[in-house]
């Protein structure tokens, strides 16, 4: 795996993570420019996944096996999109704190995948 990628992924995570978080705050739902984070955020993790894939492919296997690897990659691209979907349908704060657990599982799920390739 790419390290940088990794720290990248993570580290956009947490900042979504943290702005979604001051907007439940403030007590308002996500808008526009939060679904541009998620978007921004939901790149780099299929720019992982297709990292991850190209390596796999490349005959590379990670230390604690391969479907767990390729488990946790598809569910870390998977996250993002998934609570801003469930943040469509509450149209309150609560969408926002949706959006905001979700990109923290995402940073959670790239501290494993670094785990279980072998980092």
């Amino acid at each position: 795996m790419l390290d940088a990628l990794t720290v990248a992924v993570a580290a956009a995570a947490l900042a979504l993570a943290a702005w979604c978080g001051f907007a439940a705050y403030r007590d308002q739902p996500t808008k526009d420019w939060h679904f541009i984070g998620m978007a921004v955020v939901s790149v780099l993790a299929l720019a992982q996944l297709v990292v991850g894939i190209v390596q796999l492919g490349r005959g590379e296997r990670p230390d604690q096996g391969m479907a767990i690897f390729i488990a946790y990659l598809v569910g870390s691209f998977a996250a993002v999109p998934a609570a801003g979907l469930l943040s469509l349908s509450e149209r309150t704060k609560w969408g926002s704190v949706t959006v905001s657990a979700g990109a923290v599982v995402l940073a959670v799920l790239e501290v494993r995948l670094y785990d279980i390739w072998g980092g």
